[in-house]
Parts: structure tokens; sequence; C-alpha cells
């Protein structure tokens, strides 16, 4: 049998739509990107980051502007010694290159560990990058995907809080809001991105005025991936096999503490992809996920949330589509 020489069979499409003066799809006639993305996340911890970070580099309507690396919280056994935000940037660049784009997003490091006070801090590489973008002349609205904790974003904006009408944060954290959703068995009551700098949260809810689309615990938590579809990911090699290894990785560690992995893993990051890149076609919006609107709540010195019925209005998402999110991926991934 002759296969057909893909190139050709392109170009004579092309001639055959040219001659007939039939239109020419608009996402290969167009610049297809939307937004403008920057991605924070530490991805020297949980391998879901990486997932995330993947996918969305492999999304042609979002433009990844910057890769901060970011901290966790001290003395983690996630990204070994040393400094944690230092080795979130070196895996963003290692995932660069498995995806051949070597040098084509800038990755810096961020801020070594949490804040302190709410005093305007030193400027940094990170800050610099955040304020910079956040002030370009672009007319494509731009998001700021956290899918840990949120230390460099409070500094930037202690530092310029007019980058606060200029973005929107789109962030993977928080504990549950009482009366929406089911709430999580045995959790502790501050949740774990929140904590990793609570005084950063408490400059990004208590103190800016930034938009905020927050998917909390119990959504991002739900956002399970079985462990027979990991192994078909694992099959294909390349890129997938290496992003599965993480994860094995990880039950690796859990098994040394004689616990049970079960048959799913949490992609808790995908979210960030899902409410960017995947948005509607006309009236652009993550149109197949649910959120409410709700006053948006002060942070406590513990974590939790302070109710506050004058707060600007925040998006919290109750609902992320995983069909959509899952199958995007394992497409783009192939």
């Amino acid at each position: 049998m002759i296969k057909p020489n893909r190139r050709g069979l392109l170009l004579s499409i092309g001639a055959i739509a040219s001659a007939l003066a039939l239109p020419v799809p608009a996402f290969a006639a167009r610049d297809p990107r939307r937004y403008r993305v920057i991605v924070d996340n530490d991805l020297a911890g949980d391998p879901d980051g990486l997932f995330q970070l993947a996918h969305h580099l492999r999304s042609p309507s979002v433009e990844i502007r910057a890769i901060i690396g970011s901290h966790m919280h001290e003395n983690e056994p996630w990204g070994g010694p040393g400094d944690q935000a230092k080795a979130s940037a070196a895996r963003g660049v290692e995932l660069l290159g498995k995806l051949g784009m070597e040098g084509k997003v800038p990755v810096i490091a961020g801020a070594a560990k949490a804040i302190t006070s709410m005093q305007v801090p030193t400027r940094t590489a990170a800050t610099d990058v955040i304020i910079a973008e956040a002030m370009r002349d672009d007319a494509r609205p731009l998001f700021y995907c956290a899918g840990a904790g949120l230390t460099d974003l409070a500094m930037a904006l202690l530092i310029e809080p007019a980058i606060a009408k200029r973005m929107t944060l789109v962030w993977i954290g928080g504990q549950e809001y009482e009366g929406l959703g089911i709430p999580v068995p045995n959790a502790t009551p501050a949740e774990y991105n929140l904590t990793i700098d609570t005084v950063a949260a408490q400059v990004v809810f208590n103190r800016s005025t930034v938009p905020i689309w927050q998917v909390p615990r119990n959504t991002y938590r739900r956002m399970l991936f079985s462990a027979a579809e990991l192994m078909e990911m694992k099959a294909r090699g390349g890129l997938s096999a290496w992003l599965v290894a993480e994860v094995e990785k990880v039950w690796e560690m859990v098994a040394k503490f004689d616990l049970s992995t079960g048959e799913t893993y949490v992609l808790g990051d995908s979210p960030l992809v899902t409410l960017t890149a995947l948005q509607s076609t006309f009236e652009p919006d993550p149109a197949s996920s649910d959120y409410v609107m709700r006053p948006c709540p002060l942070i406590r010195a513990d974590g939790l949330y302070q109710a506050n019925p004058q707060g600007r209005q925040i998006r919290v998402y109750t609902t992320i589509d995983t069909r959509l999110t899952f199958a995007d991926m394992l497409a783009k991934l192939k």
C-alpha cells in the first residue's frame, strides 16, 4: 500500500480549497493564542504540577509567558535538600527539555521561603517578571495560574498593587466552603496549599483586589485519574512514561509508610488548564465547569476562612469537567 505524503496531501488540500474559494479554518489561519498565562507551581513536589505544565505547554490557545518554580512547606520530603524553589525551577527546565522547548519559556525560581509580614518586600527576579508581564501592553487577558502557595504573587502585589486589575488569579487551594460540595473526611482544617504561605494568602485575599477563580480542596481532589490509565500512558513511552514515572516515585514513597495507594491518583492541578486553555469557542468561558459567586472571605492567621459579606465577589469552582480535561491531556501528550 502506498502511504500518502503528509506534506503533499496538506498542500493539495490547500490548493483545492484555494481554487474553490473555500474558507481556511480559523484555527489554522490565525494565531490561536487567546490568553497569556504565568504558571506558578511547586514542580519539585507532587508531580500533578508536571502533568499540568506539560498539558498547558501543549495547549495552543494560551501563551505561557513565564514559569515560576515555587517553594513548599519547610522540611518536607519533596524536592530533596536545599532551595525548594530552585529545585522546582530545575524541574520546569527539565520538562521543557522533554518537550523540545529548551529556552522557549523563561523559568524563574521564586522565593525560597514564605513571607513573614505584609511589609513591602525586596524585588526579586520572580516579582520583576510578574509585574512586567502584568503591566505590559497586550490586549489578551492574563491568567496567573497557581498550583501551590501564593508567595511570589503576594510579593508582587505588595510592590505594585496596580497589577491586581490586570490579571485573574486561578488558584488550586483553600479548604472547602460550608454548604458547597462534599466535606473532605478526616482532613486538616486548613488546606495544604494555603498553609504553604498563610501570610501570602492573607495579602491576596484580604488586602488585594485581584479577581480570583478558586478551586478549593473538595473540588480539586475529585480530579481522579486511574492507575490503569496511568499504565496506558506509561506504555506510550517518551514524555508520558516520564510523567508516570514521577507518580510511581510517590507510590514508592507512600509504600514505605505501609500505606495503600489504591487505584487512583489526584491530578489536582489540572483545572488550571481546564479553566484557561479549554474555554468555550463562543462567549469564551470555562463553560463545562460549575462555580458559584461568593464574597471573598478573609484569611485568618490559622489559615481558616472568616466570613466577609463586604468582600469582592470571587468564583469558587464546585465541579471541573474531568472528561474534557483528561481526554484533552491524553490527546495532547500522545
